[in-house]
């Protein structure tokens, strides 16, 4: 692997020709945001770009990349990756090109360097700030749909800016974002302030449901099969329910637990204070992200032994904290 600056990522980018962009499985706003934007800034320069369909976009972000999806049958002649820390990250549909990415654009320190060539900076909040700099370095200004695109990319991943790496760096770069046109007021509604009422139910069952340790440092919560079932409520309306358990007073660690399409299908995303290193806990179940947000898909593992093997390590973590 070979790691780019900003400026090295420019000269590349406008180098090459026949891009596809590729985003990890169940995109959030910063893969979305950040796919988008690029493709914009290849077309400002002339270039053919897409991004790879997603099978697992929800509705929220479907106007952001629906018009950006490569043509059935389009071969690429540069594969780039935004957002996309791991091979074992890639959807199902982008198996094909797993060895063959050009390029990587990321923000996730944990980043596996699968890519030929990888711009990385895990000091920014998102990878929308990176995909900013490039369009800056270019000297590519951005219109409404880009500055949109990159708005969603670095208002998703620092919460609404409510997060620990809500730096400078993402104010400013928001700012610009505005200053450009982009829509803050409609997308804050869209992203941050609308729950259906499908949410709201299973909202109440989650909250019910609400485990606590280490003297309530810790909670856990479980969404199964079952509970989305009876509330109604589909990927569409599950988009930062990562961040329900640290918003619980007094919690220093929230962990997430999902069934997805089985009880041994199942994913965790973990949010964290800086009292305990969210990439480090679930780097025990294969995974990783950040400091302070990480996930892991382990395979063929219920809920309750994930959270097991999770609890274990956390009072390692814990316990080592305090002998320090």
């Amino acid at each position: 692997m070979e790691l780019l600056t900003v400026e090295q990522t420019a000269a590349f980018l406008r180098k090459n020709d026949g891009y596809l962009v590729l985003t990890h499985v169940r995109p959030d706003g910063d893969a979305h945001g950040s796919a988008a934007a690029l493709v914009r800034i290849l077309r400002a320069l002339g270039k053919t770009a897409y991004v790879l369909y997603n099978p697992e976009t929800t509705e929220k972000f479907l106007p952001v990349v629906r018009e950006l999806w490569a043509p059935d049958g389009w071969s690429p002649k540069t594969v780039v990756s935004v957002d996309l820390a791991s091979e074992g990250l890639f959807p199902s549909n982008a198996a094909c090109h797993a060895g063959n990415v050009a390029l990587g654009i990321d923000h996730h320190p944990s980043n596996t360097g699968y890519a030929a060539r990888t711009c990385l900076n895990g000091q920014r909040a998102s990878c929308g700030e990176i995909i900013c700099e490039i369009a800056r370095t270019l000297g590519i200004e951005p219109d409404v749909p880009m500055a949109e695109a990159i708005y969603i990319a670095v208002s998703t991943d620092t919460g609404c800016f409510s997060y620990a790496n809500a730096t400078a760096n993402a104010f400013s770069t928001a700012a610009a974002m505005a200053a450009a046109g982009a829509d803050i007021a409609e997308w804050n509604r869209i992203l941050f302030r609308t729950r259906s009422r499908r949410r709201i139910a299973l909202e109440g069952m989650i909250y019910s449901g609400a485990e606590f340790y280490h003297d309530g440092k810790v909670a856990v919560i479980t969404v199964t099969r079952r509970m989305m079932e009876e509330s109604g409520c589909t990927e569409n309306d599950m988009d930062d329910v990562a961040a329900i358990p640290g918003g619980i007073e007094g919690v220093a660690c929230g962990i997430t637990l999902r069934e997805m399409t089985s009880p041994t299908d199942c994913k965790v995303s973990v949010r964290t204070t800086q009292d305990v290193n969210a990439s480090e806990l679930c780097g025990v179940l294969g995974g990783g992200g950040h400091a302070m947000a990480a996930g892991a898909s382990p395979r063929g593992m219920t809920t309750d032994e994930m959270k097991r093997v999770l609890l274990k390590e956390l009072e390692r973590m814990l316990k080592g904290a305090d002998e320090t």
